[in-house]
């Protein structure tokens, strides 16, 4: 992190620079990028002012304390860019667990009270073969067809696993 201190109207003093580096040396535990921190003090007449100026990769946090002693004027100004820097990054940790998904995404039921799609379809003829291949030249998951052999309805199903199912009808 790099601070830089300028003095106003005033002699730089040590003891005055390194307070001010220390003071903005704690932002640091709030952010994690190269920061860069200026701090102008400055006198006019009986006012003493602190500008603190932080910057990070896209934060910019400044503040203004005027007051009787440069030291407490550091002190509150230092913290409304704690302030600043605090309320920035809970903002973007907000956002980042807001619009991460936790998971896969449940599946959706349609309501109970959903229009059932009805179609009619033909039920042709056939042997299980022929709709087995009829079933391979279509894109569709189910076909409906009659039975040659047993002259009943019967349902082929492409299986998750792979392969094919068939359902019929038990005579009762």
């Amino acid at each position: 992190m790099q601070v830089m201190v300028t003095f106003r109207h005033l002699e730089p003093t040590d003891g005055l620079r390194q307070y001010a580096e220390e003071k903005a040396q704690r932002v640091r535990k709030f952010l994690r990028r190269p920061i860069d921190a200026h701090v102008t003090l400055s006198v006019e007449k009986q006012r003493h002012v602190a500008e603190i100026q932080v910057t990070a990769n896209r934060l910019t946090a400044t503040a203004r304390e005027e007051t009787g002693d440069l030291y407490s004027a550091i002190d509150l100004a230092m913290a409304k860019v704690e302030r600043q820097i605090k309320r920035h990054v809970t903002r973007t940790q907000t956002r980042k667990t807001a619009a991460a998904p936790a998971g896969p995404a449940p599946r959706r039921r349609p309501p109970a009270s959903a229009p059932v799609r009805v179609e009619r379809v033909p039920a042709k003829p056939m042997s299980i073969e022929e709709a087995v291949a009829e079933l391979e030249l279509s894109k569709r998951a189910v076909l409906l067809f009659t039975n040659a052999d047993r002259d009943t309805l019967a349902v082929l199903y492409r299986r998750p696993e792979g392969g094919y199912g068939v359902i019929e009808p038990e005579p009762s």
